[in-house]
C-alpha cells in the first residue's frame, strides 16, 4: 500500500465506442474540432467509470476500516538483506551435505580393496524390470512410491545407478565403482534425515557412471553432464586446431567435425574458446578472430563454421600450431587459467619441435591430440606432441569413440585439483538449467572428489574421481525472497559472477526438453540502459547501494510497455479475522493460489483451494505456526471489504471478486493478481486505463501509414526486445542423401575394403579387451540411445523480436499530413486526459490507394538476434572463479597411447562378427 488511496483494487469496464459517421470527405486541419470532442469525451468516459464502478464508494470504506491497519514503510535495503542471508543459509546447508558426502566417498574408495574378478553376489545394483536370460542376477526391483516433492516416483530405500549406454556395465572399473559406492547410500540418507527438503543427490564419476538419490523410474538420458563439466576442473582456455588438408577428406573429416562439436559441448560460461583450421596456411573458421567466451551463443556460431570446414592442400603443423599459439598467448578475452590447445588430425610425420620449443618451453599450454579416422599413418608424432607438453593422446577411429574420448581431458586438467588437495575442495555452484529429471529450474552445487590412494612406490595418486554434486530447486530460492511483500510490479533479482540471472520473473525458458544451460543475461532479461548496465557491474564485483531511476517496463501480457519509477515499498499490516461465508451465491470469488499456510495444499482448481482454505481456518487461526502472517493479514483485509459494485474487482491480498455470477463463470484472468496484465498496468498509471477487445488486428496494422507519422511525429514511440527464450518450428534444411543426418555411415565399399574392416576389428578388441583393463572408461558393444538420432524435435531454441509501442511525448495535440503518391491525407490526434486513449480523426485511406501499406508488426517474429561476430568485439563485463588450479610442473607422465597388440587377421574378424551380434540387442535404463 502506498499513497493516500492506495488500495490495490482495480476496476476495468469495457466500453464500447460505435463511430456511426465514418469520415469520406478530406478534411481540413483548420476545420478539425478535436479538442472539444476529446473534452466531452474524457468528461462522459470518467463520469461513466466512477458511477458504474463505485470507485468513490471504494475510497470511503477504505476511509472507515483505517481502524483495522496500519500502514508501514518497507525497508528495501533490509528486505534484500533478509533475503540474501536466507538464500545464504540454503546454500550453505546444501554445501554442508555435499562436504559430507564428497569426503566419505574419498574415504570409501580409499578402503576399498581392488577386485580382478566378481562372483555374481559380490556386486549388485536395481533395474525398473528383469532382464530377460539373467540368471542369477542381483539386481532386484525396488519399490516406488510417488513423492509429491519430486512429483514422480521414487525410493527412499534405495540409490539409483545410471550408466550410459556407451559405457560396458561388466567391465572391471565398473564393477568395482558399483561396490564401493554403494557404501554412500547410508550417506545419502542421513543427509536427507537431517534435511527434509533435499532433492537429488549425486556422484557423477569420471568412469561416465552415476549414483543418485533417491532412486527413481529412470529416466534414460545423462543427468549430470552439467554439473560435471563445471566441477571436474578450473576455467580454461582452448584453442581447438582442426587439420583440414586433402588426406582428412570424407568419413575423416565426417568425424572431425563431429568430434570438435562435441568438444564444444564440454565448456562452460566460465571457459574460453576458438576453432582454428589448417593446411598449408592457417585461418579461424568463423568470425571470431581470438578466445570467445563459450556461452551458448558463440558455441552455435563455432559449430555452423565448423560444418562448413573443407579438406584441401597439404599439412603443414608448423603453421597451425604457430597461429594456434599466437592466439592462445595473446588474447586479450580469456579465463586466464588452464591453457590447452586441441589437436584433431588423421596423423603425419612432422613434430613440430621448434614450435613447441619457441611457444610452450615453459609447459604452461597443454596439448592435446586426437588421431582421427582409420588409416595407416604414423601416430608417433602427435602422441609425442601430447607427451612433450603435458597433454594425452587419444584415438577415435570411430563414431562410437568420439563422446567418451572428448570428455576424458577433463580427468588430465584435474590433476592438478588434486594435488592441491584441501585449497580445490570449493563448492562450485552451476548455471541455472532444466533437471533432467522434471524438477524444473535448478542450479547444483559441485565438489570434486579424489582418488588418495598410492601405488606400490608409495606415490600419490593424481586421478579425480569424480563431482559430488546437490541441487538447489529454483523454487525453494524463490520461497524465500517474499514476492507479495513487495508490490506487483517489483521483484527481486539476483545474478552469477557471468551475468546470467538467477533469479527474475523473466528467466522462464519455454524448450522444457533443453539441455542446454539456461543463460539469461540480466541486460537480456531486461529493457537495457546505462544505469542497469552499472547496476550489473557493481553486482558482480559484490558493492551494495541502492539507485532510484526511471525504466521502460514490459506489460505481463508483452504487448504493452510503459514508464516505471520505482518507489518506496510498503506493507500492511493489521488484525482482523475471516469469517466463513458462502462466496458462491452472488458472484464469484478467485482466491490467488499464495502459500499463506503451508499446512494448506495448493491446487489449480480455485473452488478446491479456496474450500481448503476456509476447511484449514475453521480449525487454526492466523497465528498458526504454519502460516505466513503479513501475506495472511493482506487477505484478510481484502476480504473484509464489502460492499463493492463494480464489474469485478482484483486486490492485492490475491482476491478477485466478479459479479454477476455468470461473468465468473467465462473469467479467463489468472487468478493470481500479481500476475494479471491489466492489474500491474493500473496499479502505477495515474490515469483510467482502458483495454480494447482484441479483433486480432491493432492500430498498426489497420493503418500503417498512418501509424508511420504518429511514430515520426513522437506521438509514440517504440522499443524492440528480444527473446532468448523462445521455441519456434524447426527452420527446413537443404534435402541430403540417405543415412542418419550428421552421422558418419560407412559405404559398402568401405564395408568392403579389407583395411578397412581389420582396423575396425582392431579397434573394436582394443576397446574391449585391453582399455577396459586400463583405462577409466570402458566403450562397450552396445546400442547407442534412439533419442540421439531421432531427428528433429517438434520446436526448437530460437530468438524471437518483438516491438512494444509506448507514448513518445507529454504533449497532447498532433496534427500533420501523411502524403502519399498523388495525393494526401490529412490528420489530427488528441490525447484523452487522465486515460490511456488517442482519439484520431483523419481522411479515409481508401482516397489514396497508394500510401505505404506495408504493415508494422507487433506480435514475436523469429530473428537471427544481434550479430555474435560484432558483440564479442564488446563483451559484457563478467568475473570468473577466483581459484585456478592449472599447475602442471608435478603432475603424472601418463599421457596416453595403446599398446602394440598384433591379434591375427581371422580373430579380429571372428570377433567383429561377434560384437556386430551383440550389437542387435538392446540394454534398458539401470538404477
Amino acid at each position: 500500500m502506498g499513497g493516500n488511496y492506495s488500495v490495490k483494487i482495480i476496476f476495468l469496464i469495457l466500453v464500447f465506442l460505435i463511430l456511426t459517421s465514418p469520415l469520406w470527405v478530406p478534411l481540413s486541419l483548420a476545420h478539425f474540432p478535436t479538442h472539444s470532442k476529446e473534452t466531452m469525451m474524457q468528461e462522459d468516459l470518467v463520469r461513466l467509470v466512477r458511477t458504474a464502478s463505485g470507485v468513490d464508494d471504494l475510497v470511503q470504506i477504505y476511509q472507515r476500516n483505517k481502524n483495522l491497519y496500519t500502514v508501514e514503510a518497507n525497508n528495501a535495503r533490509q528486505l534484500v538483506e533478509s533475503a540474501a542471508q536466507d538464500i545464504e543459509k540454503l546454500l550453505s546447508n546444501r554445501s554442508t551435505a555435499l562436504v559430507r558426502l564428497a569426503e566419505a566417498a574419498e574415504k570409501f574408495q580409499k578402503e576399498h580393496q581392488w577386485q580382478d574378478e566378481f562372483a555374481v553376489s559380490s556386486c549388485f545394483y536395481f533395474t525398473d524390470f528383469p532382464i530377460e536370460n539373467e540368471t542369477g542376477s542381483q539386481r532386484i526391483k525396488p519399490v516406488f512410491e510417488e513423492d509429491p516433492l519430486f512429483g514422480r516416483q521414487t525410493s527412499y530405500q534405495h540409490a539409483a545407478v545410471h550408466i550410459p549406454t556407451d559405457i560396458y556395465d561388466g567391465s572391471t572399473i565398473v564393477l568395482n565403482e558399483l561396490n564401493w559406492t554403494g557404501a554412500l547410500d547410508e550417506v545419502f540418507k542421513k543427509n536427507r534425515e537431517e534435511d527434509q527438503s533435499l532433492l537429488w543427490q549425486v556422484f557423477g564419476s569420471a568412469t561416465g557412471l552415476a549414483r543418485y538419490y533417491p532412486g527413481n523410474l529412470p529416466s534414460c538420458q545423462s543427468i549430470f553432464p552439467i554439473m560435471y563439466i563445471q566441477g571436474a576442473a578450473s576455467p580454461k582456455d582452448m584453442l581447438i586446431l582442426v587439420d583440414a588438408s586433402g588426406s582428412v577428406s570424407g568419413l575423416t573429416l565426417k568425424l572431425i567435425r563431429t568430434s570438435v562439436i562435441e568438444m564444444l559441448e564440454t565448456l562452460s560460461d566460465d571457459d574460453f574458446v576458438n576453432v582454428v583450421s589448417f593446411n598449408d596456411k592457417a585461418q579461424n573458421v568463423s568470425c571470431f578472430n581470438h578466445l570467445v567466451q563459450a556461452n551458448v551463443r558463440n558455441k552455435k556460431k563455432l559449430k555452423e563454421a565448423v560444418y562448413k570446414i573443407q579438406a584441401k592442400g597439404i599439412t603443414d603443423y608448423k603453421k597451425g600450431f604457430s597461429y594456434a599459439f599466437e592466439q592462445l598467448l595473446n588474447s586479450v578475452f580469456r579465463a586466464n587459467c588452464n591453457k590447452i590447445i586441441m589437436l584433431f588430425t588423421d596423423g603425419g610425420e612432422e613434430k613440430a619441435q621448434e614450435i613447441f620449443e619457441k611457444y610452450n618451453k615453459d609447459k604452461k599450454v597443454r596439448v592435446f591430440t586426437f588421431s582421427v579416422g582409420q588409416h595407416n599413418y604414423d601416430k608417433g608424432p602427435i602422441q609425442w606432441m601430447a607427451c612433450e607438453n603435458k597433454g594425452y593422446y587419444y584415438e577415435i577411429p570411430s563414431i562410437g569413440a568420439i563422446r567418451i574420448n572428448t570428455q576424458e581431458y577433463l580427468d588430465v586438467l584435474g590433476r592438478p585439483m588434486v594435488m592441491a588437495e584441501q585449497k580445490a575442495k570449493q563448492v562450485q555452484w552451476t548455471n541455472v538449467y532444466l533437471d533432467a529429471l522434471e524438477l524444473g529450474l535448478v542450479i547444483s552445487g559441485t565438489l570434486p572428489v579424489f582418488n588418495f590412494t598410492k601405488d606400490q612406490n608409495n606415490v600419490q595418486n593424481q586421478l579425480i574421481l569424480g563431482v559430488m554434486g546437490v541441487d538447489v530447486s529454483l523454487e525453494e530460492i524463490k520461497k524465500v525472497t517474499p514476492r507479495f511483500t513487495l508490490c506487483p510490479n517489483g521483484y527481486y533479482f539476483a545474478i552469477d559472477p557471468n551475468g546470467y540471472v538467477l533469479l527474475h520473473p523473466n528467466l522462464q525458458p519455454k524448450n522444457p526438453k533443453s539441455q542446454e544451460p539456461v543463460t539469461l543475461d540480466f541486460l537480456d532479461a531486461e529493457l537495457e540502459n546505462d544505469i542497469k548496465v552499472e547496476i550489473r557491474k557493481k553486482m558482480i564485483d559484490g558493492e551494495s547501494g541502492d539507485r532510484t531511476f526511471q525504466t521502460l517496463v514490459k506489460s505481463q501480457d508483452e504487448v504493452r510497455i510503459q514508464r516505471f519509477i520505482n518507489e518506496t515499498l510498503t506493507q500492511a499490516k493489521f488484525i482482523a479475522t475471516l469469517k466463513r461465508e458462502s462466496f458462491d451465491e452472488v458472484g464469484y470469488t478467485f482466491l490467488a493460489p499464495r502459500d499463506y499456510c503451508s499446512t494448506v495444499k495448493i491446487t489449480d482448481n480455485n473452488t478446491v483451494f479456496l474450500q481448503n482454505f476456509i476447511e484449514f481456518m475453521d480449525q487454526y487461526s492466523p497465528e498458526n505456526p504454519s502460516c505466513k502472517y503479513g501475506l495472511f493479514n493482506k487477505l484478510l483485509f481484502d476480504n473484509n471489504t464489502s460492499g463493492i459494485t463494480a464489474r469485478f474487482v482484483a486486490t492485492d491480498g490475491g482476491i478477485t471478486r466478479v459479479y454477476p455470477k455468470s461473468a465468473g463463470e467465462y473469467w479467463t484472468e489468472n487468478a493470481e493478481t500479481y500476475e494479471q496484465s491489466f492489474y500491474k498496468r493500473s496499479l502505477d498509471n495515474e490515469n483510467y486505463i482502458f483495454t480494447a477487445p482484441f479483433f486480432n488486428r491493432k492500430s498498426l496494422e489497420i493503418d500503417p501509414g498512418l501509424m508511420r507519422n504518429l511514430i515520426n511525429m513522437s506521438l509514440y514511440a517504440f522499443n524492440k526486445s528480444y527473446d532468448y527464450q523462445s521455441v519456434c518450428d524447426p527452420e527446413d534444411e537443404p534435402k541430403q542423401g540417405a543415412g542418419l543426418r550428421s552421422i558418419n555411415v560407412p559405404t559398402i565399399a568401405d564395408i568392403l575394403h579389407l583395411g578397412w574392416w581389420a582396423s575396425a576389428a582392431a579397434w573394436s578388441i582394443l576397446q574391449q579387451l585391453v582399455w577396459g583393463l586400463t583405462f577409466p572408461r570402458f566403450l562397450g558393444a552396445v546400442e547407442v540411445e534412439e533419442e540421439d538420432f531421432s531427428g528433429f524435435p517438434s520446436k526448437q531454441s530460437c530468438i524471437t523480436v518483438q516491438t512494444q509501442y509506448f507514448f513518445g511525448s507529454d504533449d497532447k495535440s498532433f496534427n500533420g499530413i501523411l502524403d502519399c503518391i498523388n495525393c494526401s491525407r490529412l490528420f489530427h490526434a488528441e490525447k484523452i486526459s487522465n486515460t490511456n486513449l488517442v482519439f484520431i480523426m483523419s481522411d479515409s485511406k481508401e482516397l489514396c490507394h497508394h500510401c505505404d501499406a506495408r504493415p508494422l508488426m507487433q506480435y514475436k517474429q523469429r530473428e537471427n538476434g544481434p550479430n555474435p561476430c560484432e558483440m564479442v568485439q564488446h563483451p559484457r563485463y563478467r568475473k570468473g572463479p577466483d581459484a585456478c588450479f592449472d599447475d602442471a610442473k608435478d603432475d603424472s607422465t601418463e599421457c596416453g597411447g595403446v599398446s602394440g597388440l598384433s591379434p591375427s587377421l581371422w580373430s579380429m574378424v571372428g570377433i567383429q562378427f561377434i560384437l556386430l551380434w551383440m550389437l542387435s540387442g538392446s540394454r534398458p535404463c539401470q538404477l
